[in-house]
């Protein structure tokens, strides 16, 4: 979308709907240091009770329940989260933006409890926690960010904000950061989640892109034969440009129309 704001800092309009969003996730993040409030969150999160209970809804909620614990790194998740949300959405624009929050936060969901469900062959390939990985802001860095790096590949993002990197690399990134975060926390599924995401949000923005390449691409060869075939059929027939009858001055289409007085 044209005017659409830089990529960081705290300058350019700020989407509403991000802001609700950002609200929503910390709120349900504090709502888990309380006592009479803690059983939201715990029914907004990911876990074996979508199979076990029926809890379906967990699928697309998940996202939603802020995960972490009381310090600056919950804070500066939410500030990154920002950043790439408010690109996100001036480029995609509002239906597009939770349309692919939505489709990479269920295929992310389906393919997590699919990998643990089959991790009861396999002990040894499943942790204590399944999950862990998906839960609250995180599935929403990782859609966000992969958006923006399918859509704006050549911009340049400073990696812990002192090394450069096109925006483009951040696929495998943040694909690396989320087998790092396998190997602290044997989460198979969690991790499989967060490939699928990356994998989803990337292809979905990317099969767009190229359809409207192509699309425009088709309307300018269409273009240029309608003008090859009227060209085509004023040198056979020898036709000429004549001035219509609203071609001259005011006062001459006046003259020429008599009605007019």
């Amino acid at each position: 979308m044209a005017g659409a704001p830089a990529f960081g800092g705290f300058g350019g309009p700020v989407p509403r709907d991000v802001v609700v969003l950002l609200a929503v996730v910390f709120t349900t993040f504090t709502f888990q240091f309380f006592e009479a409030t803690r059983a939201v969150p715990a029914l907004l999160r990911l876990s074996p009770e979508v199979w076990r209970s029926g809890h379906i809804w967990r699928l697309v909620t998940y996202p939603l329940a802020g995960q972490g614990g009381p310090g600056i790194w919950f804070l500066l998740e939410l500030l990154i989260l920002y950043w790439f949300s408010r690109d996100i959405f001036w480029r995609l624009g509002r239906r597009r933006f939770w349309s692919v929050l939505a489709g990479g936060t269920v295929a992310a969901g389906l393919a997590a409890v699919a990998t643990e469900l089959l991790a009861v062959w396999i002990p040894a390939a499943s942790g204590p926690v399944p999950f862990t990985l998906l839960q609250g802001q995180r599935t929403l860095l990782v859609i966000v960010i992969a958006a923006f790096a399918t859509v704006l590949g050549h911009a340049t993002i400073y990696l812990f904000f002192i090394l450069p990197v096109q925006a483009r690399w951040f696929l495998w990134i943040e694909i690396l950061f989320a087998f790092m975060g396998f190997l602290g926390t044997r989460d198979l599924a969690g991790f499989v989640g967060l490939c699928v995401a990356v994998a989803v949000t990337n292809r979905t923005l990317a099969s767009r892109r190229l359809d409207r390449s192509l699309r425009e691409l088709w309307l300018r060869l269409e273009q240029r034969r309608i003008r090859w075939k009227l060209d085509r059929m004023r040198r056979r027939r020898g036709m000429r440009l004549i001035k219509g009858k609203g071609a001259g001055s005011e006062d001459e289409r006046r003259r020429r129309e008599p009605w007019v007085h």
